[in-house]
């Protein structure tokens, strides 16, 4: 009897616990990966969900149950089971996360060997369909489990990214929000420590805590921002750094506790690549363009467009052996870390940029948000997304402005553009807008407010 399973999104798996994604549902998805893929080993880690270790048991007995050794990595965030995946002598992982969802939530993110992501257009649907009907093989010698403790080698691999005497002294705001990142923020303050770089952790929310008491954490939101800005303000630290539940997006805030958007630290990470090596691809999403073409114009970098969504941007970036890909959403990605994102390797390149320029963070970015205002991403819930995104594009029609259809609509008039797209893993419609403001300074509110009522009318 085949059941429909519908945790399955277009790159990862997320589901309401319960009924979406349960124990058996994760055994399932663990036995249907280990049949397709047939791997000797993958590694597994979970984030700090209440749901998470069971559903990763049960994820362990259905790779064992497929012939399948597990190297069990504890508690993790999502990159260090992605370093594993291409550190160790192994052939997948799964990393057992909701991310950001809200607390009945959990899903999985998969990987296949040197961490190459499983999307709805690379294998995800087959395990899908196998998961569903179940049609599972008896196996001559079931995998085994261990534990094993990743965290020296990530943290050898994080400190490779910057120069240890190079680094001027600074005061650093840091927000676990109670998710994955505490314990690999301990383990770099003491390596810190160790190599004698002039950096003070201030640490807010650190312990690992499955109940959020200070809610699930997603800085993206502006009402889960104060508390970091709130520390930057009174410990007058250089910076703040806020992570997301398994912090593989992090989110920076300046001296002045003013939080930068995701896509102005998309052209300041980019910029620090190219100004080691020129002529680099740099892979970015559709949302938010501008201000990222701005950049590479002017340290002779070149642009590569993708699908917004982690499977997409990796695939593009290791199509054209891209040195960096950035999200407006905080997702960054780097050659060097396997083409996948990371939430800990931006801040490490963000104070090697504050030492090396001697700037402060919101000098360095200023330039950047004057020339190419953007809204934020806002977010609609609506009956009909595909139909919403129709009325809009019939909308603008008339203007005759430049469209671009690689994920969602974006629609550029010279002055202002915007992107409208489906959510990948919500039942959301989110709209980005940016505009040129020597065009027309005061203009962003009233783009907002025309497209907001356009969508709720």
């Amino acid at each position: 009897m085949t059941t429909t399973l519908t945790c399955f999104k277009a790159y990862d798996i997320r589901g309401k616990l319960g009924t979406e994604l349960n124990e058996d549902i994760a055994y399932k998805i663990g036995r249907a990966y280990g049949q397709i893929y047939r791997p000797q080993r993958v590694v597994i880690g979970c984030d700090i969900r209440l749901s998470s270790e069971a559903l990763k048991q049960a994820t362990i007995r259905g790779l064992n149950d497929a012939g399948v050794d597990v190297l069990d990595l504890g508690m993790t965030g999502t990159e260090e089971v992605y370093f594993g995946a291409f550190h160790l002598d192994v052939q997948g992982g799964i990393e057992i996360t909701a991310s950001h969802n809200p607390m009945d939530y959990n899903g999985m993110k998969l990987v296949r060997e040197n961490s190459r992501p499983i999307s709805a257009d690379t294998g995800l649907k087959d395990i899908q369909a196998l998961a569903e009907c179940a049609d599972f093989k008896a196996v001559e010698h079931k995998g085994h489990c261990q534990k094993y403790n990743i965290l020296p080698e990530f943290i050898e691999h994080l400190i490779g990214y910057i120069d240890p005497a190079k680094i001027r002294p600074l005061k650093l705001v840091m927000n676990a929000g109670n998710g994955a990142a505490g314990h690999v923020i301990d383990a770099l303050e003491q390596k810190f420590q160790q190599l004698n770089i002039p950096v003070e952790f201030i640490k807010i929310h650190n312990e690992a805590d499955g109940t959020f008491p200070h809610g699930i954490p997603n800085p993206i939101l502006p009402e889960n921002r104060e508390s970091t800005r709130q520390a930057v303000l009174i410990h007058k630290a250089d910076m703040g750094i806020a992570w997301d539940g398994d912090f593989d997006r992090c989110f920076l805030f300046d001296e002045k506790g003013q939080f930068i958007e995701g896509y102005y630290i998309v052209g300041l990470l980019a910029q620090a690549f190219l100004l080691k090596q020129k002529g680099e691809k740099i892979v970015h999403d559709p949302r938010l363009v501008w201000n990222t073409l701005d950049i590479l114009e002017q340290y002779q970098g070149t642009a590569v467009q993708s699908k917004s969504g982690h499977a997409f941007i990796k695939d593009v970036m290791r199509e054209h052996n891209a040195v960096y890909g950035g999200e407006m959403s905080a997702h960054h990605y780097f050659r060097d870390f396997a083409y996948c994102d990371s939430g800990m390797i931006p801040w490490l390149l963000a104070i090697v940029v504050l030492s090396e320029t001697k700037q402060s963070l919101s000098s360095l970015v200023e330039e950047m948000i004057a020339k190419f205002p953007c809204s934020g991403e806002i977010n609609f819930k609506v009956q009909d997304t595909a139909v919403t995104i129709q009325k809009i594009f019939d909308y603008y029609q008339a203007q005759k402005p430049e469209i671009d259809r690689t994920d969602g609509v974006s629609l550029d008039f010279g002055a202002w553009r915007f992107n409208v797209r489906a959510s990948n893993t919500e039942p959301l419609l989110r709209l980005n807008i940016e505009s040129r403001r020597d065009r027309h300074p005061q203009a962003m509110q009233h783009y907002i407010d025309e497209l907001t009522a356009i969508i709720q009318s």
